[in-house]
């Protein structure tokens, strides 16, 4: 039901209610994981009422990305990922960027250099600059 979805919860009850929902579930805050214990759930609740509180929580990085770019943009979801992390963080480390994204930081993986390729190709040179070795939001 919720597979695919990366929670941070506080919470062992909640954590093991979203595990075996199907989400992964972190006890420790990443900027990545989604933050169920801010999203003020009130017990009871059905697993649908749950699962729909969670997408509307989802659906606020829609607006994020709406607000980058001033209108509806359809991202891939690593893309989505790199540009809405680098938004809220203000700009992060590629070994940290890495990390966040759920691979080793010494990875030998180039998934995340493809996807800020990808993002130049689309957005322009500028849309995702490197300062110092941090990436941080450019213009668009």
């Amino acid at each position: 039901m919720l597979d695919g979805l990366r929670i941070y919860s506080a919470d062992p009850f909640w954590r093991d209610i979203l595990s075996e929902l199907g989400a992964t579930v972190s006890d420790t805050p990443d900027a990545t994981f989604l933050d169920f214990d801010s999203l003020d759930i009130k017990t009871p609740m059905t697993p649908i009422a749950l699962k729909t509180a969670i997408q509307n929580a989802i659906d606020g990085n829609l607006q994020i990305l709406y607000d980058i770019f001033g209108r509806n943009v359809q991202l891939p979801y690593i893309q989505a990922q790199i540009v809405i992390m680098l938004y809220k963080s203000g700009g992060i480390s590629a070994a940290d960027l890495r990390n966040a994204l759920g691979y080793s930081p010494n990875a030998t993986t180039h998934a995340v250099d493809t996807a800020i390729y990808q993002l130049r190709k689309t957005f322009g040179r500028d849309f995702i600059i490197n300062v110092n070795g941090v990436y941080k939001i450019g213009r668009v």
